[in-house]
């Protein structure tokens, strides 16, 4: 496994498992305990995804079995936007997700979207943070504009902002602003999240071929190999073994400028976060009680 190194030091796994869209809580605590075994170290969940409890269930028995140490683990959850109207909301929603998942901490914390009073539920977490409660805070879906404004007014920069990254759009602009305030960037959808069709794909099909490798793990490779940190989804054991096989082949810079050629910029099926209708959406979308 290879690591980034956050803001404030802290290391992070630079591949990881996603649990979006598994809401079933056997088989997303199945899935996780798998991946741990698998030599999975980071795992990424949310408030919204409705299995924080699934996935400490996971953590616990892998620790119980011996497979790790809580140590060695990096957990990410994610605040949704129903907690983030006030500071006593950010604060109560933190409290929630650590109460569900069962565990004492979470690795990484973050801003699940960049609607309602994200300002309000950042000083929550950042004094969380200064709690212990959280390791390392951080945002998602925040673009070059938004992040811009954020990290020149908050106290504490977020350590991570997770957005869509794959070579169907790249973010380059948004890959610039992250650097220049010391942010990784965390890629949901690494591999395009079914939208696209990359395994049919000559050019890729050639590039995995040359290495042996599935179109699947050239992609992750193409990430990783810009610092990027991706999450795949699956919860197939065969598919997670193959996700984390990519760190024995290099990509030269050639075939890194042909992948980033596929770029199709912010179009088509992507997911609509300046559009009125998204963020109505968002809004109205209620997790819990």
């Amino acid at each position: 496994m290879e690591y980034v190194t956050l803001s404030h030091q802290l290391k992070m796994p630079i591949l990881g498992l996603g649990v979006f869209q598994v809401p079933d809580k056997k088989e997303c605590q199945e899935s996780v305990y798998q991946a741990i075994k698998a030599g999975y170290r980071l795992i990424d969940t949310a408030a919204s995804y409705m299995n924080e409890d699934a996935v400490g269930l996971a953590v616990k028995q892998a620790i119980k079995d011996g497979i790790c140490t809580r140590e060695e683990l990096f957990i990410t959850s994610k605040l949704w936007v129903q907690d983030m109207r006030t500071y006593e909301d950010a604060k109560q929603g933190i409290d929630n997700s650590l109460q569900k998942s069962g565990l004492e901490y979470f690795d990484l914390y973050l801003l699940h979207q960049a609607i309602g009073d994200y300002f309000a539920a950042w000083r929550a977490m950042e004094d969380a943070f200064r709690e212990g409660k959280l390791k390392a805070i951080g945002v998602s879906n925040f673009y070059p504009n938004i992040l811009t404004n954020f990290c020149e007014i908050v106290d504490i920069k977020p350590m991570v902002n997770q957005v869509e990254l794959h070579p169907y759009f790249t973010q380059e602009q948004a890959l610039e602003t992250m650097n220049y305030y010391g942010v990784i960037a965390e890629a949901w959808a690494p591999l395009g999240g079914g939208r696209y069709n990359p395994f049919e794909d000559e050019m890729l099909i050639s590039i995995a071929n040359k290495y042996q490798k599935t179109v699947g793990q050239v992609l992750l490779r193409w990430n990783i190999q810009r610092g990027v940190v991706v999450i795949p989804k699956t919860t197939h054991i065969e598919r997670m073994i193959e996700n984390i096989d990519v760190f024995d082949f290099v990509l030269n810079d050639e075939e890194m400028n042909k992948i980033s050629a596929l770029d199709m910029g912010y179009s088509g099926t992507r997911a609509k976060h300046f559009e009125p209708d998204f963020v109505r959406m968002v809004l109205n979308k209620k997790i819990h009680d």
